[in-house]
């Protein structure tokens, strides 16, 4: 199981900005520190924490944050109007566009997805990919 997922940033606040355009939005509370951006999904009491964690933090060696090439983190939405909206949330944030919400050939009928970059260049895909909603074939 993957317990968390960090991604480096030089710029905190930019991208503050651009990941609480949307993660909120599927459940991560935000915890800010000096060591940078922590966002988590609530634990009910009693229970496990939900992994993974994100956190979006200065690199440690100090030098210059960079994307890696072929990385990618996916965050699923409950439905495609809310793809459609975080997608467009994040890009008011600051974000760029990767691929515009939509069905995509190479994946299964119900996979709906967009992909991002975030300030720093990380690419962010989110998606949903509920059997109950309109599908690629129709």
């Amino acid at each position: 199981m993957i317990a968390y997922v960090t991604v480096g940033a030089d710029d905190i606040p930019r991208a503050k900005r651009f990941y609480s355009a949307f993660l909120p939005a599927l459940g991560y509370h935000l915890t800010e520190g000096s060591e940078g951006l922590s966002y988590a999904l609530p634990v009910p009491e009693g229970q496990r924490p939900v992994l993974p964690d994100f956190y979006v933090k200065p690199t440690f060696d100090k030098q210059p944050a960079t994307a890696g090439n072929g990385s990618m983190v996916a965050f699923e939405a409950p439905s495609q109007s809310q793809v459609r909206a975080l997608h467009a949330a994040a890009l008011h944030a600051g974000g760029s566009d990767e691929g515009q919400p939509g069905f995509r050939a190479d994946y299964g009928p119900h996979f709906y997805v967009s992909y991002l970059r975030d300030p720093q260049g990380n690419k962010i895909a989110l998606f949903s990919s509920d059997p109950n909603e309109p599908s690629r074939d129709g």
